[in-house]
């Protein structure tokens, strides 16, 4: 088995990648509760935007298939444009590759549904550019158990690295003193971290 030296994301060295969160997609995930996999969605956006991180959002056949990005995730994206494409893998569209690499970012961090065609094709493709790809497994979604684990072994063998999105963004926080704190830990819907920081805080007085 490869071992890989342990290299930290960071606010300088990763950006966010959202793919193909649309209504028509929805309807079928079946490895998570939908408004579960909406707020994982959501809050990894808004934390990752009080991170000050890239992030790029696409959608595929918005118009034809599989209808527009739900709209709690557009109201988080707060302006950020999606760009809609026809190629089943993102990194395919050449629009779509452009705003990727013109992050300038190396680390790169995927959530798609579905998880093995969304987020996987495309962070299989960066893993294979010489990016670090990673994918925030519970902001992907899938339609079925199945789908859902013989694919996480599929990223797995081509390189990508499974995490959970708060896992990612706490690791690019990487200091709870930092002013970002409590906007992450918020944007994360962890207010009680800011509430148990508040309290020790006390203490210290």
């Amino acid at each position: 088995m490869t071992t890989r030296t342990y290299e930290p994301l960071n606010q300088d060295n990763a950006a966010v990648i959202l793919v193909d969160h649309q209504v028509n997609l929805m309807t079928g995930v079946r490895d998570y509760e939908t408004g579960e996999l909406k707020h994982n969605v959501v809050v990894l956006a808004k934390a990752a935007r009080a991170l000050g991180l890239p992030i790029v959002a696409t959608s595929t056949a918005r118009d034809s298939l599989w209808g527009p990005t739900f709209p709690e995730l557009v109201a988080a994206l707060d302006g950020i444009a999606i760009l809609d494409r026809s190629s089943v893998n993102a990194y395919d569209d050449a629009r779509v590759a452009a705003a990727i690499e013109a992050t300038g970012r190396k680390k790169l961090i995927f959530a798609g549904i579905s998880l093995e065609v969304c987020a996987g094709f495309p962070a299989m493709t960066a893993a294979a550019r010489g990016h670090d790809a990673y994918v925030a497994v519970d902001a992907s979604g899938t339609f079925s158990k199945t789908k859902h684990d013989v694919n996480l072994l599929r990223l797995s063998q081509a390189g990508v690295i499974l995490s959970d999105y708060a896992t990612l963004m706490v690791e690019i926080l990487k200091d709870n003193a930092r002013p970002e704190a409590g906007p992450v830990y918020d944007a994360l819907d962890m207010p009680w971290a800011k509430l148990v920081g508040q309290i020790v805080a006390s203490y210290a007085r």
